[in-house]
Protein backbone atom coordinates (compact mmCIF):
# COMPACT_ATOMS: atom_id res chain seq x y z
CA UNK A 1 0.00 0.00 0.00
CA UNK A 2 1.43 3.26 -1.41
CA UNK A 3 1.21 6.24 1.33
CA UNK A 4 -0.37 9.41 0.45
CA UNK A 5 2.07 11.61 -1.58
CA UNK A 6 3.07 14.79 0.51
CA UNK A 7 1.91 16.94 -2.30
CA UNK A 8 -1.86 15.32 -2.05
CA UNK A 9 -1.97 15.69 1.76
CA UNK A 10 -4.73 18.42 1.36
CA UNK A 11 -7.18 16.27 -1.26
CA UNK A 12 -9.91 14.86 0.20
CA UNK A 13 -10.26 11.36 0.62
CA UNK A 14 -13.20 8.71 -0.64
CA UNK A 15 -12.53 5.20 1.04
CA UNK A 16 -9.11 6.05 2.54
CA UNK A 17 -8.07 6.65 -1.15
CA UNK A 18 -6.96 10.26 -2.62
CA UNK A 19 -9.97 11.96 -4.90
CA UNK A 20 -7.77 12.83 -7.97
CA UNK A 21 -8.11 16.52 -9.13
CA UNK A 22 -9.69 15.41 -12.19
CA UNK A 23 -11.73 13.31 -11.27
CA UNK A 24 -15.61 14.06 -11.65
CA UNK A 25 -17.63 15.15 -8.37
CA UNK A 26 -21.58 14.48 -8.41
CA UNK A 27 -23.35 15.21 -5.69
CA UNK A 28 -20.77 15.30 -3.12
CA UNK A 29 -19.16 12.02 -3.75
CA UNK A 30 -16.26 11.08 -6.38
CA UNK A 31 -17.04 9.41 -9.45
CA UNK A 32 -13.58 7.33 -9.46
CA UNK A 33 -12.56 6.43 -13.02
CA UNK A 34 -14.55 9.05 -14.82
CA UNK A 35 -12.79 12.33 -15.59
CA UNK A 36 -14.32 15.96 -14.90
CA UNK A 37 -14.47 17.34 -18.87
CA UNK A 38 -13.78 21.00 -17.72
CA UNK A 39 -11.12 19.81 -15.07
CA UNK A 40 -8.95 17.52 -17.69
CA UNK A 41 -8.96 21.01 -19.69
CA UNK A 42 -7.73 22.63 -17.38
CA UNK A 43 -4.87 20.54 -16.41
CA UNK A 44 -3.94 20.28 -20.12
CA UNK A 45 -3.85 23.86 -20.51
CA UNK A 46 -2.36 25.04 -17.03
CA UNK A 47 0.10 22.05 -17.33
CA UNK A 48 -1.68 20.39 -13.46
CA UNK A 49 -0.84 17.00 -12.33
CA UNK A 50 -4.18 14.90 -13.10
CA UNK A 51 -3.52 13.72 -9.20
CA UNK A 52 -2.60 16.47 -7.22
CA UNK A 53 -3.60 19.71 -9.19
CA UNK A 54 -0.80 21.06 -8.59
CA UNK A 55 1.60 22.55 -11.39
CA UNK A 56 4.35 20.57 -12.94
CA UNK A 57 7.88 20.72 -12.34
CA UNK A 58 10.84 19.93 -14.59
CA UNK A 59 10.01 16.03 -15.25
CA UNK A 60 6.19 14.42 -15.62
CA UNK A 61 4.90 11.40 -16.81
CA UNK A 62 2.45 10.93 -19.48
CA UNK A 63 0.03 7.73 -19.41
CA UNK A 64 0.70 5.48 -22.82
CA UNK A 65 -0.88 2.64 -24.50
CA UNK A 66 -0.22 1.19 -27.76
CA UNK A 67 -2.83 3.03 -29.31
CA UNK A 68 -2.07 6.31 -28.18
CA UNK A 69 1.34 5.68 -29.56
CA UNK A 70 -0.21 5.18 -32.92
CA UNK A 71 -2.42 8.37 -32.22
CA UNK A 72 0.59 10.31 -31.30
CA UNK A 73 -0.73 11.76 -28.23
CA UNK A 74 -1.53 10.65 -24.65
CA UNK A 75 -5.00 11.55 -23.60
CA UNK A 76 -4.89 12.32 -20.03
CA UNK A 77 -3.06 15.03 -18.03
CA UNK A 78 0.03 14.29 -16.72
CA UNK A 79 1.62 13.31 -13.77
CA UNK A 80 4.33 14.70 -11.38
CA UNK A 81 6.63 11.71 -10.61
CA UNK A 82 5.75 11.56 -6.90
CA UNK A 83 2.06 10.90 -7.84
CA UNK A 84 2.49 8.56 -10.54
CA UNK A 85 3.02 5.49 -7.95
CA UNK A 86 0.13 5.92 -5.94
CA UNK A 87 -2.10 6.31 -8.96
CA UNK A 88 -0.27 2.93 -9.97
CA UNK A 89 -0.98 1.22 -6.81
CA UNK A 90 -4.81 2.41 -6.38
CA UNK A 91 -5.95 2.60 -10.11
CA UNK A 92 -7.73 -0.32 -10.97
CA UNK A 93 -6.57 0.10 -14.71
CA UNK A 94 -3.22 0.57 -14.10
CA UNK A 95 -2.74 -2.47 -11.35
CA UNK A 96 -4.76 -4.95 -13.20
CA UNK A 97 -7.37 -5.15 -11.32
CA UNK A 98 -10.22 -4.20 -14.16
CA UNK A 99 -10.22 -5.73 -17.38
CA UNK A 100 -12.43 -3.54 -19.12
CA UNK A 101 -13.03 0.29 -19.80
CA UNK A 102 -16.59 1.58 -18.68
CA UNK A 103 -19.11 0.86 -22.30
CA UNK A 104 -20.72 3.91 -21.43
CA UNK A 105 -19.85 7.18 -18.63
CA UNK A 106 -21.72 6.62 -16.13
CA UNK A 107 -22.58 11.07 -15.83
CA UNK A 108 -26.46 10.85 -15.42
CA UNK A 109 -26.40 8.64 -12.24
CA UNK A 110 -24.91 8.80 -8.79
CA UNK A 111 -21.65 7.37 -8.41
CA UNK A 112 -22.93 4.77 -6.04
CA UNK A 113 -25.72 3.50 -9.36
CA UNK A 114 -28.99 5.44 -7.27
CA UNK A 115 -30.50 7.58 -10.07
CA UNK A 116 -29.92 11.38 -10.00
CA UNK A 117 -33.05 12.43 -9.19
CA UNK A 118 -32.00 16.51 -9.18
CA UNK A 119 -33.63 18.38 -11.89
CA UNK A 120 -30.93 21.02 -11.27
CA UNK A 121 -27.91 18.81 -11.47
CA UNK A 122 -25.49 19.43 -14.12
CA UNK A 123 -24.99 16.13 -14.45
CA UNK A 124 -26.69 14.87 -17.93
CA UNK A 125 -25.57 17.74 -19.62
CA UNK A 126 -22.25 16.57 -18.87
CA UNK A 127 -19.86 14.85 -21.46
CA UNK A 128 -16.74 12.96 -20.45
CA UNK A 129 -13.15 13.82 -21.57
CA UNK A 130 -11.83 12.74 -24.45
CA UNK A 131 -9.20 10.37 -23.04
CA UNK A 132 -12.02 8.01 -21.09
CA UNK A 133 -14.27 8.44 -24.41
CA UNK A 134 -11.07 7.25 -26.65
CA UNK A 135 -10.88 4.65 -24.01
CA UNK A 136 -14.16 3.46 -23.16
CA UNK A 137 -15.89 0.14 -24.01
CA UNK A 138 -12.51 -1.40 -24.71
CA UNK A 139 -10.64 -4.34 -23.02
CA UNK A 140 -7.74 -3.09 -20.65
CA UNK A 141 -4.87 -2.32 -22.51
CA UNK A 142 -0.81 -2.39 -21.60
CA UNK A 143 0.19 1.02 -19.98
CA UNK A 144 3.62 2.40 -19.90
CA UNK A 145 4.53 5.90 -18.10
CA UNK A 146 6.44 8.03 -19.78
CA UNK A 147 8.84 10.57 -18.32
CA UNK A 148 9.01 13.75 -19.94
CA UNK A 149 10.94 16.89 -19.68
CA UNK A 150 8.28 19.87 -19.33
CA UNK A 151 10.24 22.06 -21.87
CA UNK A 152 8.64 19.16 -24.42
CA UNK A 153 5.60 19.47 -23.22
CA UNK A 154 3.66 20.03 -25.74
CA UNK A 155 -0.77 20.04 -26.53
CA UNK A 156 -2.68 18.44 -29.45
CA UNK A 157 -5.96 20.28 -30.36
CA UNK A 158 -8.75 18.88 -31.77
CA UNK A 159 -9.11 19.94 -35.89
CA UNK A 160 -12.31 21.54 -35.65
CA UNK A 161 -12.04 22.55 -31.91
CA UNK A 162 -8.78 24.91 -32.14
CA UNK A 163 -9.16 25.81 -28.44
CA UNK A 164 -9.78 22.09 -26.90
CA UNK A 165 -6.75 20.08 -26.07
CA UNK A 166 -7.32 16.25 -26.68
CA UNK A 167 -3.98 15.25 -25.51
CA UNK A 168 -0.04 15.45 -25.00
CA UNK A 169 2.56 14.77 -27.82
CA UNK A 170 4.58 11.53 -27.44
CA UNK A 171 6.83 12.34 -30.09
CA UNK A 172 9.03 13.62 -27.76
CA UNK A 173 12.31 12.71 -26.30
CA UNK A 174 11.05 10.03 -23.63
CA UNK A 175 13.68 10.48 -20.40
CA UNK A 176 12.25 6.85 -19.00
CA UNK A 177 9.99 4.24 -19.15
CA UNK A 178 8.43 2.25 -16.49
CA UNK A 179 6.01 -0.35 -17.03
CA UNK A 180 2.97 -0.24 -14.95
CA UNK A 181 0.48 -3.29 -16.81
CA UNK A 182 0.85 -5.39 -19.32
CA UNK A 183 -1.26 -6.78 -21.36
CA UNK A 184 -0.98 -8.84 -24.53
CA UNK A 185 0.00 -7.12 -27.83
CA UNK A 186 -1.87 -7.87 -31.22
CA UNK A 187 0.95 -8.57 -33.46
CA UNK A 188 0.29 -4.87 -35.20
CA UNK A 189 0.61 -2.99 -31.30
CA UNK A 190 3.40 -5.08 -30.89
CA UNK A 191 5.21 -3.82 -34.34
CA UNK A 192 4.24 -0.56 -33.40
CA UNK A 193 6.11 -0.46 -29.77
CA UNK A 194 9.15 -2.00 -31.73
CA UNK A 195 9.22 0.66 -34.32
CA UNK A 196 8.85 3.60 -31.54
CA UNK A 197 11.87 1.61 -29.35
CA UNK A 198 13.71 1.64 -31.40
CA UNK A 199 13.55 4.84 -32.93
CA UNK A 200 13.75 6.53 -29.26
CA UNK A 201 17.20 3.73 -28.88
CA UNK A 202 18.90 4.88 -31.73
CA UNK A 203 19.02 1.33 -33.59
Amino acid sequence: MHSIPQRCARRPLSGGLVVPWVSLIHGGHAAFGILDAGRARTAFLRRLCQICGQFLDKRCYLIVRPADVARGLSPEPALHPECLPYAAAHCPMLNGTATHYRHRPVLATHPAGRPCTDPSCACPSRSPDEGHAARSGRPADRYEAWMIHTRTYRLIFAPDRPGAPIGISVDVPVLRRRLLRTATLTPDQQRLMDLWNALWNGS
